[in-house]
């Protein structure tokens, strides 16, 4: 809620932040059955990002897809914080040590300031892991979730 109506409230990312974003989610997409969410809020009032990666994911429905190899990639943008969360089906395949490489690799390129292109990319190469473990398969595809970002507060 703003407590001025007439006060707009700047969006998170620009145009072209979130078409780099929904592109690189397409993209990856269309490679694997695997599916990619990206959540971004400005502030993580949890203690472990981790644990609200977990909550969105359930909130999202996330677990719903068929092979369960759904990820969420989270990102408080105020409070530094970012998690990766993956269902089951994708994590058994690549382990714990995979999503904490993706999250130092793109947590590098948060340092350099661009948010936009560390999302992108943590979400490129979450989708050639995808690619691995569930291919693309033209006759059973179907894309089970949105591509959007999704904004939190």
């Amino acid at each position: 809620m703003k407590l001025f109506p007439w006060q707009k409230i700047k969006p998170l990312f620009n145009e072209e932040d979130t078409r780099l974003i929904v592109k690189a989610v397409r993209h990856a997409e269309q490679r694997t059955s695997g599916e990619v969410r990206v959540f971004v809020e400005s502030r993580c009032s949890w203690l472990d990002a981790i644990d609200r990666a977990a909550e969105i994911f359930f909130t999202l429905k996330m677990e719903n897809t068929e092979q369960r190899n759904a990820v969420l990639v989270y990102v408080a943008l105020k409070d530094h914080q970012l998690a990766v969360f993956g269902d089951e089906g994708i994590h058994n395949k690549v382990g714990a040590e995979y999503w904490v490489k993706v999250v130092g690799e793109m947590l590098s390129t948060f340092n350099k300031e661009n948010y936009a292109k560390g999302i992108a990319e943590c979400v490129i190469q979450i989708g050639d892991a995808l690619t691995t473990h569930f291919p693309y398969d033209k006759d059973t595809d179907k894309n089970e979730l949105p591509d959007n970002i999704v904004f939190g507060k």
